[in-house]
């Protein structure tokens, strides 16, 4: 992800991967060693977003959306809030109701 964003030129389009970590936790920058509460065999890496300790592993499903926010014209607030809609609205297309909490 940090390549492809240093590598990024204003006319790159937008990308969304979808992918299944092998088990790994990540370590955000408010991360400690000791929020992970047991020994595991399972690597730990530290990462530069924010949060804690996050466990990420086979059948947990990721997306990572790489969008130009500016070149939209909208900000993170706004992006959540779309994201959000579009899987409310896919859910309802296959008779799902949902709603955010």
């Amino acid at each position: 992800m940090q390549a492809f964003t240093a590598q990024r030129t204003p006319d790159t389009p937008d990308e969304i991967w979808l992918l299944e970590h092998p088990p790994v936790y990540t370590q955000g920058q408010a991360g400690r060693a000791e929020h992970l509460i047991a020994a595991t065999d399972i690597p730990v890496v530290p990462i530069d977003r924010g949060g804690q300790i996050t466990y990420h592993g086979p059948g947990q499903v990721v997306a990572y959306v790489l969008v130009d926010l500016r070149r939209r014209g909208y900000g993170i607030r706004d992006l959540v809030s779309r994201m959000e809609q579009a899987v409310i609205d896919l859910l309802a297309a296959h008779g799902v109701a949902s709603a955010c909490a």
